[in-house]
């Protein structure tokens, strides 16, 4: 049930029978050859398939997360963590009110893992909700499906090139782009990312077969929906 396609009617009917919800988090980024919404699309994806059939409301993905480090890549758009963890606070409180007490949220963007360790903050003071935070991607049952399908992987390689994540006339390059030192990645600043980094791609191939990463995204899909039936911590 994607809100957007509710009216506010439908969510208080719904709201009766129904304290669980999905909140998607992505970013707008740099993904070589990839859409810069690359992490909105896949989280905004696998939350609204996982959630198919169940009757949970899937709200629509935070398009913006935190990622200075690409900010010397045009179109690239970063959130200040102070700001993006009073958004969050905002958006959880305001779900929490209306009396959702059961929020998945999928997350697209290993950036926006202050979130993360800002949630229990959060949960000290909404002690009668539960929350998960998925990082969709390399949640152990999706990253083992990665990796036997090759182990090399990153930031905008093949493991985020999907048909949905690709742009009509833009080719993938056929190398098998080295590793960068990812360590020494976070040292530098943006200019110096880029000019270090190149096209965006951390490493690996920047496409694999559809075959291959369907298989994925099924995996992907039933990890989550796993999490929304049956993940919840009982008191």
């Amino acid at each position: 049930m994607q809100i957007e396609d509710m009216n506010w009617g439908m969510v208080a009917q719904t709201l009766r029978a129904e304290d669980r919800c999905v909140l998607p988090l992505g970013c707008t980024e740099q993904h070589a050859t990839l859409s810069l919404a690359t992490d909105t699309r896949l989280a905004a994806r696998v939350a609204a398939e996982a959630a198919e059939g169940l009757g949970v409301p899937v709200f629509p993905a935070l398009p913006y997360g935190v990622t200075p480090s690409f900010t010397a890549y045009p179109g690239t758009v970063s959130l200040r963590v102070s700001t993006y963890l009073a958004l969050l606070d905002d958006l959880l409180s305001g779900l929490h009110a209306q009396g959702f007490r059961r929020i998945l949220i999928v997350n697209g963007h290993g950036g926006n893992s202050p979130g993360q360790g800002w949630l229990g903050e959060w949960l000290a003071r909404h002690p009668d909700a539960r929350v998960q935070w998925h990082n969709w991607w390399n949640a152990p049952r999706t990253w083992a499906a990665v990796q036997a399908t090759d182990e090399l992987a990153s930031h905008a390689s093949w493991m985020e090139n999907f048909p949905w994540t690709r742009l009509e006339g833009v080719a993938a390059p056929e190398e098998r782009k080295p590793m960068v030192d990812v360590a020494a990645l976070r040292q530098l600043p943006p200019t110096l990312v880029r000019e270090r980094l190149g096209d965006g791609n951390y490493g690996g191939l920047h496409r694999r077969p559809d075959r291959e990463m369907q298989r994925i995204w099924q995996e992907a899909v039933a990890e989550t929906r796993a999490l929304l039936e049956a993940g919840w911590a009982h008191p």
